[in-house]
């Protein structure tokens, strides 16, 4: 089991009845959570959520705003800053719980400076942040360009040299192929991948299908002498024996070293803890 129990600007204030109240900074949010299903036990609380998104039964869901919110604000873990924002998919650009990850990566990097990391569906930059202040030089890939815009931005705001990194607006199967054929190679990969989407040429993902052959080609990308590899998944159901077993099949035979895998979970301030997904890490010895 993953914690990430570090954070000063964010905290899982209650949980219950299918929503977790958060605080974002100063704010409040209420939003869905399907793994939530027991009931709330500080209900006073829910009061003071700033806004609260709620489902609609034709699917997708809107923001109820109780009061003026700001376009967006930032929040800080330990030295990075990053910009939030509720989006129109209950998100805010950041997924609080992968400090535990980002911990871990910054623990192996810092004995390697000018370590080479490439961060496929890599969202608004989180671990990309974290990395690049460990030393690394980053290699960011994802297919949306705004995510990767929020990214840039975030790198701005925490003050990160420009030349820590390169931002890459490319599906990550065909970059990965593309590196392979350049000879290219890293000390430390890992990726988000989503648990259903379409591919740049309509063709459907589904994460139970795609992952194994996604991970054994990244792991191709692997140097000589690799730090990491972490594999995250938000897939309902989807256990962390399921990871482990992923890496144990596709790096461990080229490199040896060490697989595990947990839950990744947030500390909840009224009790508990909330289940966030799963990652498997793998490290070299």
């Amino acid at each position: 089991m993953y914690v990430a129990d570090a954070w000063q600007d964010f905290e899982v204030i209650d949980t219950g009845d299918g929503q977790k109240l958060e605080r974002w900074g100063d704010l409040l949010l209420a939003r869905p959570d399907p793994q939530v299903i027991w009931p709330r036990a500080r209900p006073e609380k829910w009061l003071r959520a700033d806004a609260v998104y709620a489902r609609s039964e034709k699917g997708g869901g809107a923001w109820n705003f109780r009061r003026p919110l700001p376009e967006r604000w930032q929040v800080q873990y330990r030295d990075l800053r990053f910009y939030v924002r509720p989006t129109g998919f209950k998100h805010t650009g950041l997924f609080p719980e992968q400090a535990a990850n980002w911990d871990w990566m910054q623990g192996l990097l810092r004995d390697r400076p000018g370590a080479r990391v490439l961060n496929l569906f890599a969202y608004t930059g989180g671990a990309t942040l974290a990395c690049m202040q460990a030393g690394a030089h980053v290699t960011h890939v994802d297919a949306a360009k705004g995510m990767t815009q929020w990214a840039r931005e975030n790198r701005d705001l925490s003050r990160l040299p420009e030349s820590g990194s390169r931002f890459i607006v490319e599906d990550a199967l065909a970059f990965i192929r593309r590196e392979l054929r350049r000879g290219s190679r890293y000390d430390g990969i890992l990726m988000d991948p989503p648990s259903y989407g379409r591919g740049p040429t309509g063709e459907v993902w589904k994460l139970e299908d795609e992952l194994y052959n996604l991970s054994d080609l990244a792991a191709q990308l692997l140097g000589e002498k690799p730090l990491f590899y972490l594999i995250n998944s938000y897939t309902t159901g989807f256990q962390p024996t399921v990871v482990r077993n992923i890496l144990e099949k596709t790096v461990l035979p080229r490199h040896g070293g060490r697989a595990e895998a947990g839950e990744l979970v947030l500390p909840v301030t009224s009790g508990g803890l909330l289940p966030c997904g799963c990652s498997g890490r793998w490290a070299g010895v």
